[in-house]
């Protein structure tokens, strides 16, 4: 669907509901196993103090949030601030790219849809950033770099690009091709994720999964469904980044104020690990002061080289945003907090280990200021698959050794619980601190870089008392598919009927083909039918697209 103009109207529901309903907070209920989770299983036990800084009483806030850190992110008395994203620039600058509007705007907070995106500069993550220059009209900035070395800015209903974070910057918008898929609440508060050939992944609010060639050319929606965790929420403020290892992505349940972590292999199908990502109260001092901002919103995460997240930078308010007028004590800012970055570890087994495997050896790099041989808790460690280690269960340590800088930890195979599905096995421990140590790792069995092979609704012709069905079929991996079948499926009143099956040629990274195939079945004309269309390679299914159809109107 070439330039799609982009739906507002879930994004406008909420921002103009009622000011109650706004503010409302639901306690959403646990699950049981997580009182059972360990430090380390959630992504929020990453959360670092903040670092020293200008304490002061002396600035606009609820009591929640006084004294802070004023020289932490960006705030002043004269804007409300909200979203952004830090760009480390060739320049050693930290460029942060957020908006904001008049604190003396009428409307108060509900002035953000006339925001102003800033170009803020530091010269570390933390802060305080500066304005340096104005960019232009936008809400919710996240900014990237194309693999042509040209910057990026989206904003809701556009994006700015430019040759340097200097400008000058030019206003485009996207192009989407939603590929016969309803569009999931719209498309607004999106996030991307640069893939390893400089193609990117986007996930958009409502959790549609989106691959572009270059990152601004057109579009196309992958999944036909959310990717969020299937449970109950009021889903926003989406993040998704890629590091060595794998695809991350929080989503944050606005209306429970819980935030949920999940990971993926390729971006389009993703696991959700056990507890909150962030909640309110995050934002803590050494001392154990909290700044207790009533909201956490608009997460936006800066890596290090290797693509790890060494720290979250939070839109907050320190009241609700129907509370916060014009010229009065409320308003709202970015906030830095560090993230532990995890250790780099490499699985050195180079098959799945089985009932007969007696031991799993991992390596643990050393990096500047980490000496592994010297700075780790070895009987504290555990090692294997996630759903084992973020319980206090999985493998224990038998033996280390000395890997040149490195440590070489052999692990007791009993309990690892790694299965053939298992694409980043996990390590948690304690550094000799005392303080929390965690990594992942990949393994070596595993292919990480597949074809992504995607239908789309077939096209519909009569043949000689028979039914002709053409269907598209897409690659958005970054690798040649290999030899695969596709195979259609109908209900037919309460039985789900097989339309016929027909191979799917390689397909090169980016390419495109139709296939077709012939069916006994007759549609009645006018009535709607549901459809699914299964790709599979290697007998595995790789896509599934589900939908409705009348073949013949």
């Amino acid at each position: 669907m070439k330039k799609y103009l982009f739906i507002k109207l879930a994004l406008c529901a909420f921002f103009f509901a009622p000011y109650n309903l706004i503010a409302q907070i639901t306690e959403r209920p646990r699950p049981e196993e997580w009182k059972q989770l360990v430090e380390g299983a959630r992504f929020k036990d990453r959360i670092l103090p903040m670092p020293e800084g200008k304490l002061s009483s002396d600035t606009w806030g609820a009591k929640n949030v006084l004294p802070r850190y004023v020289d932490n992110g960006i705030e002043d008395r004269i804007r409300s601030y909200w979203g952004g994203k830090i760009l480390l620039g060739d320049d050693k600058l930290y460029h942060l790219y957020v908006c904001g509007w008049l604190e003396s705007s009428p409307k108060g907070h509900a002035e953000w849809p006339n925001s102003i995106v800033y170009h803020t500069v530091s010269n570390n993550s933390i802060g305080p950033f500066v304005i340096k220059d104005t960019i232009g009209h936008g809400h919710n900035p996240e900014g990237f770099r194309l693999k042509d070395g040209r910057y990026v800015i989206y904003i809701i209903d556009g994006y700015y690009i430019s040759n340097s974070l200097n400008g000058p910057w030019e206003l485009k918008k996207f192009d989407f091709e939603n590929r016969d898929r309803p569009i999931i609440e719209g498309l607004s508060n999106l996030t991307f994720a640069q893939r390893e050939d400089g193609s990117y992944l986007m996930v958009c609010r409502g959790g549609g999964a989106w691959i572009s060639k270059t990152g601004i050319s057109s579009y196309n929606q992958i999944t036909d469904r959310r990717v969020y965790p299937n449970v109950k929420g009021e889903f926003e403020d989406p993040v998704v980044w890629r590091d060595n290892i794998q695809y991350h992505l929080i989503v944050n349940d606005w209306l429970g104020r819980i935030a949920f972590y999940q990971r993926s292999k390729d971006g389009i199908n993703w696991v959700t690990d056990p507890g909150e990502a962030y909640t309110p109260g995050v934002a803590v001092h050494e001392d154990g002061r909290v700044e207790d901002w009533y909201k956490f919103e608009r997460i936006k995460i800066f890596q290090d080289k290797f693509g790890r997240a060494i720290q979250a930078n939070f839109a907050v308010i320190d009241t609700s945003k129907a509370d916060d007028g014009p010229n009065d004590r409320h308003s709202s800012k970015n906030i830095s907090v560090p993230l532990n970055p995890g250790v780099l570890l490499t699985m050195l087994n180079k098959e799945l280990p089985t009932a007969k495997t007696k031991v799993i050896r991992v390596k643990i790099t050393a990096e500047n200021g980490f000496n592994p041989q010297t700075d780790i808790d070895i009987k504290s460690l555990r090692f294997g698959a996630s759903s084992e280690v973020n319980f206090g269960r999985g493998s224990k340590v038998l033996s280390v050794e000395k890997s040149n800088k490195d440590l070489i930890v052999n692990f007791d195979a009993k309990g690892n619980g790694i299965t053939k599905d298992e694409f980043a096995p996990k390590l948690i421990g304690k550094y000799s601190s005392g303080k929390l140590l965690y990594g992942y790792t990949r393994v070596p069995w595993l292919n990480y870089n597949e074809a992504i092979l995607s239908a789309r609704k077939p096209i519909f012709s009569a043949a000689n008392n028979k039914t002709a069905l053409k269907i598209p079929v897409e690659n958005f991996g970054q690798v040649a598919s290999k030899q695969s079948s596709l195979t259609v499926t109908c209900l037919i009143g309460n039985e789900q009927k097989s339309l016929g099956s027909v191979g799917v040629p390689v397909l090169q990274p980016y390419g495109k083909t139709d296939v077709s195939l012939l069916t006994d079945h007759t549609f009645e004309k006018g009535k709607e039918y549901a459809f699914s269309v299964t790709v599979s390679t290697n007998n595995t299914k790789v896509s599934l697209f589900e939908f409705k159809a009348i073949p013949f109107k």
